[in-house]
């Protein structure tokens, strides 16, 4: 099992090290590369048809094409996140307005957490040790919160 990170550019590090840390949390492999839907993209391409990747996260920011980009390359699942800025509201359509048959499943702004985890649910499908992993973080969450 393994997630492909992508991010449009290295300033989205931010929300991608939210993303790396529940992954090392899990124990799921992943990568991070860098790759614009706009400014390089033969080198989404590439990254995309060479992954080994179960699932992608593409973590962009402004026009935000780079979660459609890899869906257009792949038919595993794509997890879109997209990057605060001056105008949210463009990263956010962005990522949710795809055109039919092209499907890219999205998480809040900077919420590089939450496509980490919408990742590992999409993987406990198929692990059963994951599965419990994950019912166990939810029970952490659930006394935390019980807590206050």
């Amino acid at each position: 099992m393994k997630v492909q990170i992508i991010m449009g550019s290295k300033s989205d590090m931010q929300v991608a090290e939210k993303a790396k840390k529940i992954l090392e949390e899990f124990g799921i492999a992943h990568n991070i590369k860098v790759a614009s839907a706009h400014r390089t993209p033969d080198i989404v391409k590439e990254v995309v048809e060479k992954s080994d990747a179960d699932v992608f996260i593409g973590i962009a920011g402004l026009a935000a094409a780079l979660p459609g980009s890899i869906a257009a390359h792949t038919t595993k699942p794509v997890i879109g996140v997209p990057v605060s800025g001056k105008v949210n509201l463009d990263a956010i359509l962005s990522i949710i307005q795809m055109p039919p048959g092209i499907p890219v499943g999205a998480v809040g702004l900077d919420r590089g957490d939450n496509a980490a985890l919408l990742a590992i649910e999409i993987l406990s499908l198929k692990d059963e040790k994951l599965m419990k992993k994950l019912k166990k973080y939810r029970e952490k969450m659930r006394i935390k919160a019980l807590s206050k």
